[in-house]
């Protein structure tokens, strides 16, 4: 070992960052001592991984349950076309532990959720949301609230992008800054939210994006600089501007206390997509034959024309609360969508106006069923 528990081939490899005078040795090994989690590695997930790994990181969290698709190519660079149908979580850790073998890593193959969140975020300094979806946005900005916790936002939408740091410290006075509940108190209603099909995102923009809420976690580790307390920075590609506005955190705001997991609007605000059925336990209740199972189809028209299963009901998310009366009621209901995060909000519609039906989320989405149960099925 040498300077500060830096190895020397560790002193080499962050050598253009010992060279900061405003970094050095110190700032580098409070990296090397610090633990971050990132809550996905798509496309704002992969250059936050790419920069703290190689920025020195000492322990890195990933939470990321999904597959690589071949729609996510176009932004998620750090996966290949041969790698389509594979987990992003372990690929990740695979390719970055080459890049820098001195950070230690942590996975979790899962969503985050109200069971599991307490768990999986308190060991962390700080929490990096890649998510880039209310539900896990609203819960991630809860617990870290109710851990004392700072986390690093991020969001893109077209060719416009986000970025903020909710619940620092301030270094002036010591209390804690604004939170994402300052900002927008609740979350929209599932069928206000724009989905990635209907959206589409310019490929480079998360890039600039994550880089952004990697070098504010660096900055929050280390000292350095003034982190994004307070304020949302905004960037629009198509015309360069920038707008930066001002947030002020509102004390009394009552959702500023730990989250009741056993209230009946707790899905509401942080939607978890169960109960859950894997594409093969799906296909064998279609082969079974013995109950009753309606497929409803939440994608666009275009997808539905790509690929669906068969004899399902096509209600684009965006049309659903319109058409609930026309969903049946008798047996089980199983829906899906490209992913599995639209059919996620679907359920929670369908939920509140028929409790007493059984709803199950396709695990995955139709992709995870084209990789698993059906290789002849288009992909996109």
């Amino acid at each position: 070992m040498h300077h500060d528990g830096l190895s020397y081939e560790e002193i080499l490899r962050y050598d253009r960052h010992l060279k900061l005078p405003e970094f050095g040795l110190q700032s580098q090994t409070k990296l090397k001592n610090s633990a971050v989690l990132v809550v996905g590695a798509g496309g704002l997930g992969i250059p936050v991984l790419q920069y703290l790994t190689a920025a020195g990181i000492g322990k890195l969290g990933l939470v990321e349950h999904d597959t690589v698709a071949l729609s996510n190519l176009q932004r998620q660079v750090l996966y290949n076309t041969e790698e389509i149908g594979l987990r992003k979580a372990t690929l990740a850790h695979q390719k970055l532990s080459i890049l820098n073998p001195h950070v230690t890593w942590q996975l979790y193959p899962c969503w985050l959720d109200p069971q599991n969140a307490y768990d999986i975020i308190t060991p962390y300094d700080i929490i990096i949301d890649c998510s880039d979806n209310f539900a896990t946005r609203y819960l991630i900005n809860d617990v870290c609230v109710a851990l004392d916790k700072t986390f690093v936002f991020g969001a893109i939408y077209k060719f416009e992008g986000q970025v903020a740091v909710f619940n620092g410290i301030d270094a002036t006075t010591g209390d804690r800054t604004a939170t994402y509940r300052c900002l927008f108190p609740e979350p929209p209603l599932p069928s206000e939210v724009p989905n990635c099909a209907e959206a589409g995102v310019l490929g480079v923009l998360p890039a600039l994006i994550g880089s952004m809420q990697a070098a504010e976690a660096i900055k929050i580790l280390t000292g350095i600089g003034k982190p994004l307390y307070n304020q949302l920075w905004h960037i629009d590609l198509l015309t360069m501007q920038t707008y930066t506005l001002r947030i002020k955190r509102q004390v009394a705001q009552p959702k500023h206390h730990k989250p009741d997991m056993s209230s009946p609007n707790t899905h509401h605000h942080y939607a978890k997509p169960v109960p859950v059925l894997s594409p093969q336990a799906l296909a064998e209740k279609l082969a079974g034959n013995d109950q009753l199972i309606t497929l409803i189809d939440v994608r666009e028209p275009f997808e539905y024309e790509i690929c669906h299963l068969p004899n399902s009901l096509l209600i684009p998310l965006h049309s659903l609360p319109n058409q609930v009366d026309t969903i049946s009621t008798q047996g089980e209901v199983v829906v899906y969508c490209h992913h599995g995060i639209r059919s996620m909000y679907a359920i929670q519609l369908l939920q509140q106006a028929n409790p007493n039906i059984i709803y199950y989320n396709l695990e995955g989405g139709i992709d995870a069923w084209a990789a698993t149960v059906d290789p002849q099925m288009t992909r996109y």
